[in-house]
């Protein structure tokens, strides 16, 4: 049996992570709220002495959230749910949570008391 190279372990997996691509289904460009893994529920609770919310919204002209609006102090985190089903905000980023809630958790966990500074979307 020949030595697996890395040029054909590169290869092997370039082919496998292209026919992942392939099979995922395409999201649709004229509906920015379709949402093939269901809404998340509404919650609204006192986490680390900040208040976090979170509820469906009809988007406000902001569709990285996917119709769904997260609120830390009242001020709104922004949030933007990944193809696979997990959510990162602007304020952890590189850190993909399951639910807004774990999403705005992290946030305030990440804020370590400082204020959440609303962010500019014009």
């Amino acid at each position: 049996m020949p030595e697996l190279s890395r040029r054909r372990a590169l290869t092997a997996a370039a082919a496998l992570t292209g026919a992942v691509l392939v099979a995922a289904p395409a999201a649709r460009a004229d509906d920015h709220h379709h949402d093939p893994h269901g809404s998340p529920d509404s919650f609204d609770e006192v986490y680390k002495g900040r208040r976090i919310q979170g509820r469906p919204t009809d988007g406000g002209g902001h569709h990285h959230g996917g119709g769904y609006g997260v609120y830390v102090d009242g001020v709104e985190l922004h949030v933007m749910r990944n193809a696979d089903g997990t959510w990162i905000s602007v304020v952890s980023h590189y850190d993909p949570m399951p639910t807004p809630r774990a999403a705005a958790r992290a946030a305030v966990d990440e804020l370590q008391g400082a204020r959440l500074v609303p962010f500019p979307t014009g």
